[in-house]
């Protein structure tokens, strides 16, 4: 039987501040060290499991009860593969950890989940390849401590499963903590329009990793961005689809990718989802900008099929959608895909977006320094369903490309954890006060040793509810279908 899940703790309701042009920089400052003396940045090395901690397994199967059934037994698969894959499922089980842990009151627009995987390579409209923050299922406001222990205890859990040393990890961990503090320093002298512009593109990225890498990897990495380039629809197309009656369809490769004409095999069933599905994307259509609206506008609908992401996303409704512009050369992958509560909301209040949709792309909007020119939201209801659902669109793939976490020697991972600290802390820069983080964080290493600290008790504790979920898919309580 599942176990009890706890009811939520009361935490204050967080909420972005827009008046902080109404304090001057010494009085944000003298924020950030008020907070400092409330909340000392040694506090942060401490986790400690509390009294009553929820079942992990059962805050997973909480999450589960509300996704598509046969894709469920997929999910518990992915996340036993390693300590690190279930890290990656887990953002409920941390959420619910962090919100008895010390903050310091200062909110930002968090990711909510944070980790290691959540960060790549994808084009901007500018047709430029940027590396950012690029998952924003769970984003809402909230401390931004929360964030930067996410990603610090996903590079511990990271490099014990590469197999790296207790003093490498802390090199790496406390390496990361260091580059998002320094960063956040950094911000606190510019002016807003400069925070607002900057950026790492990927000439940047490969300058900052080249002196950690070996010339193969150089070689490599140089290779692997010039593939990024070439994912966009045109290879989807390609990799995804074969022409029937003179038409590219999407090909079927289930449980991870069924077309809608085997999904739903009866013609009336089928023919009433895609009147909703297309009007979701004609819906989805008014929250884009005039330009894109006249763009979209230009392609369409040809196919459409269900597709299994990632590892905490799966079994949420995902659909992609293929259309065409002026002919089957000129194709537009859509991604919609579902978005239910941030796993955040219980712990920081409920935010101010209705639509759920709406909540994930204004907050990749305010954390991402380039994003998606099809983004957008709908709420819609899609056979079989019989109740709405909140949904955003994007497209499948624009360039993306993610590093190798499996095949990086401690020395990459250390400098990719520093690229990635500062990334982070420039999204938090953009929402939260900058200038209190700032003085908050100070100059010395205190708190780049505290998170270090945290990040080996939480990675302690991920391996203990690996087990828990291992434990429960031997003893029959979950499905797991591994493999896939």
């Amino acid at each position: 039987m599942p176990g009890p899940v706890a009811p939520p703790r009361r935490v204050p309701r967080y909420q972005l501040e827009t008046g902080l042009h109404r304090l001057t920089t010494a009085e944000r400052a003298a924020r950030g060290k008020a907070a400092r003396s409330a909340v000392p940045r040694t506090s942060h090395a401490v986790f400690e499991p509390a009294a009553g901690r929820p079942d992990p397994v059962a805050l997973l199967e909480e999450q589960a009860a509300t996704r598509v059934p046969e894709l469920v037994p997929v999910r518990w698969g992915r996340m036993l593969v390693s300590p690190f894959s279930f890290y990656r499922g887990a953002a409920l089980p941390m959420a619910s950890d962090l919100a008895g842990t010390p903050v310091s009151g200062l909110a930002v627009q968090a990711c909510g989940d944070a980790h290691l995987s959540n960060f790549g390579i994808f084009g901007s409209p500018e047709r430029r390849l940027v590396f950012d923050v690029n998952d924003f299922d769970e984003t809402a406001p909230g401390p931004w401590e929360w964030d930067v222990k996410r990603l610090a205890a996903s590079l511990e859990v990271a490099a014990r499963d590469n197999g790296f040393g207790g003093g490498q990890r802390r090199d790496i961990v406390t390496a990361a903590a260091a580059s998002y503090r320094l960063a956040m320093r950094g911000f606190a002298d510019m002016t807003n329009l400069q925070v607002w512009y900057a950026r790492t593109d990927a000439e940047q990225l490969r300058a900052d990793l080249d002196a950690q890498l070996t010339a193969a990897r150089r070689k490599k990495f140089d290779q692997d961005l010039a593939k990024a380039r070439t994912r966009d629809s045109m290879q989807e197309v390609a990799k995804l689809t074969q022409v029937a009656g003179g038409r590219p369809r999407i090909l079927s490769d289930p449980p991870l990718l069924v077309p809608v004409a085997e999904l739903i095999p009866g013609e009336g069933d089928r023919a009433a989802f895609t009147a909703q599905l297309g009007s979701l994307v004609a819906g989805y259509r008014r929250t884009l900008e005039t330009d894109r609206r006249f763009l979209l506008d230009q392609f369409e609908i040809c196919d459409m099929a269900r597709k299994v992401v990632g590892v905490g996303s799966v079994g949420t409704r995902c659909w992609i959608v293929l259309l065409l512009g002026r002919d089957a050369a000129d194709p537009l992958f859509l991604q919609v895909k579902e978005a239910e509560g941030s796993v955040l909301r219980r712990f920081v209040g409920p935010g101010g977006y209705a639509n759920q949709g709406q909540r994930v792309v204004a907050g990749q909007r305010l954390m991402q320094a380039s994003s998606d020119i099809f983004l957008g939201w709908q709420r819609a209801q899609a056979w079989p369903d019989t109740e709405a659902r909140d949904f955003y669109v994007r497209q499948l793939r624009d360039w993306k490309f993610s590093l190798d976490i499996a095949a990086m020697p401690p020395a990459s991972m250390r400098a990719y954890g520093q690229v990635c600290g500062w990334t982070l802390a420039r999204a938090h820069a953009r929402s939260g006060d900058r200038i209190a983080i700032a003085a908050y964080l100070g100059v010395s290493d205190v708190f780049d040793t505290a998170i270090a600290q945290f990040a080996t008790a939480y990675a302690d504790q991920n391996e203990r509810d690996y087990q828990a979920l291992a434990a429960a898919a031997a003893a029959g309580r979950i499905t797991a279908e591994q493999g896939l």
